[in-house]
């Protein structure tokens, strides 16, 4: 097949021009001319110069493609001005998607974010002395609204897979993928994801908050994407994540620790204080201009367990099942191999 990729120097996308090119499909890559490409190296496809403001040019540079995939979006926790992420998330993604449909092209991939999900579901069992709690993993049937949008990327991608349903249901080909907290090779920038391995690995973080994400490795997630497009029902939604990967905070650091051989914090931070810290760090950065250590955003989402089932891929789209503990182990050793630690053999820092 022959496939355009929008956002191909991201850290997913990088990984799905890799797997398209191996499975032997031809690929076109939207890049801007600053992209940082080192996470393409390798990889024999197509470059094109544009963004997802030109719809006109999309049209021209999608056309005789079978497949688009659209990965390109604006993240930030904290920006002085919004509308510009509004702009390229939103609008960017029905310029992308019409100018996808124009083109002729026969499948349209929109990758979103499983903070458009519904919030797990808590449940609480009482025994004789005292109540269980359990945390539901949420699915693409979770009840979810506009106003579970705590911030303004959330808000952005919720209001970009609205528009991607609304021209699904009018015709376009349109599936939509969701994936949860990938990690593993290429995370060149890094992603929030990343940075807690490498500031981990750099001894950073000497205390974490109770929340819980869902690993799934960056390989399983491009697959997904390509099985979306394969077999992916048009209007629909799937969770690309791992089914054994909804983990703690606290889980995850000790398996770092075991990886990598780096001590695991021991020291919870309450919530009100992490809370307290983000106030006062979102203070000073609009005093100085530069984006917060703890941007309020981030710790609003640490509220929740992050914690999804992905049930309907595996078995709608055969997604398949890296073990979260290998795609820890492959992001330690890509970032590692790489040069984004400090670490020094022997020294203890």
């Amino acid at each position: 097949m022959r496939c355009f990729v929008t956002g191909a120097s991201g850290f997913i996308g990088a990984n799905l021009v890799h797997e398209l090119v191996v499975r032997g499909h031809q690929v076109k890559g939207l890049l801007r001319p600053e992209s940082d490409t080192h996470g393409l190296q390798g990889a024999d496809f197509e470059r094109v110069n544009g963004d997802v403001s030109e719809r006109v040019k999309l049209i021209a540079m999608m056309r005789g493609c079978d497949w688009c995939f659209h990965m390109a979006a604006s993240y930030h926790l904290w920006l002085r001005d919004y509308a510009p992420m509004y702009a390229a998330n939103v609008k960017g993604t029905s310029n992308v998607i019409e100018a996808a449909v124009d083109a002729g092209c026969s499948r349209i991939v929109y990758t979103s974010t499983v903070g458009c999900i519904g919030l797990p579901r808590i449940t609480r069992s009482r025994g004789r002395e005292s109540a269980d709690e359990r945390i539901v993993p949420s699915d693409e049937a979770t009840p979810v609204s506009e106003a579970q949008m705590i911030n303004h990327y959330k808000l952005s991608k919720w209001k970009a897979e609205v528009v991607a349903r609304e021209l699904a249901a009018k015709g376009a080909p349109v599936v939509i993928v969701n994936p949860s907290a990938p990690v593993g090779p290429r995370d060149v920038k890094p992603t929030p994801t990343g940075r807690i391995i490498v500031d981990f690995l750099d001894r950073k973080m000497p205390a974490y908050l109770d929340t819980g994400l869902n690993w799934v490795h960056v390989r399983d997630v491009a697959i997904g994407q390509i099985l979306a497009a394969q077999k992916g029902c048009i209007g629909e939604r799937y969770i690309l994540g791992n089914a054994e990967g909804n983990w703690t905070m606290q889980q995850t650091f000790a398996v770092l620790e075991e990886i990598s051989g780096v001590p695991a914090p021991k020291m919870r931070i309450p919530y009100s204080v992490a809370m307290t810290a983000a106030h006062v760090s979102e203070a000073i950065a609009r005093l100085t201009g530069r984006p917060p250590k703890a941007p309020l955003a981030g710790v609003r989402m640490a509220k929740h367990k992050m914690w999804f089932s992905p049930g309907k891929a595996i078995r709608e789209l055969g997604l398949p099942q890296t073990p979260p503990k290998q795609a820890l182990m492959d992001a330690v050793e890509w970032f590692r191999a790489n040069g984004y630690t400090r670490e020094a053999e022997g020294l203890d820092r």
